[in-house]
């Protein structure tokens, strides 16, 4: 499921519909998947900027289609 979501760049309800999983699901089996790769340490994100004559920055492409949903902290004045 981690795979297909990385490789075909669907969103989690789709991947989710897929696999007969709701999209809740699908976001934890994919983060567990993601947590269990950094932790060990076989898999590292290159931290540098690539540099060269032939980067165009002029354009930069912002990757919004899955964010984690920031939900309120409860307090007992709410409760």
């Amino acid at each position: 499921m981690s795979l297909n979501y990385w490789r075909e760049y669907r969103t989690l309800f789709h991947v989710g519909v897929s696999y007969g999983v709701s999209e809740p699901t699908a976001f934890r089996i994919v983060r567990h998947v993601e947590d269990c790769l950094i932790n060990s340490n076989l898999f590292n994100l290159n931290k540098k900027i690539p540099k060269g004559e032939g980067l165009d920055w002029n354009v930069v492409i912002v990757d919004a289609t899955e964010i984690s949903i920031q939900r309120p902290k409860k307090t007992k004045e709410k409760l």
